[in-house]
């Protein structure tokens, strides 16, 4: 493996996991916030916040990896 392709993966992972950090986090915080409320609404009550949590890491991966890949295609094609 080269030290591009090396770096690139390196990119994408470290990403990923931060994505994966940022939307689990918000996702719980989201969940957490929602029973808090003055009113809680039956959408709230219905939904599993162990679910919503891990919906929000698994967006939060792509999302990362998303980036990662975008910005190593911009910065390959300016070169």
């Amino acid at each position: 493996m080269d030290r591009k392709t090396k770096r690139l993966l390196l990119l994408v992972a470290s990403c990923s996991v931060a994505g994966v950090i940022l939307g689990g986090t918000a996702s719980w915080a989201e969940s957490n916030m929602c029973l808090q409320a003055e009113e809680v609404t039956s959408d709230c009550l219905t939904q599993n916040p162990m679910q919503k949590t891990i919906a929000g890491m698994s967006t939060g991966l792509l999302a990362g990896a998303g980036a990662a890949f975008g910005v190593a295609w911009n910065v390959r094609h300016e070169d």
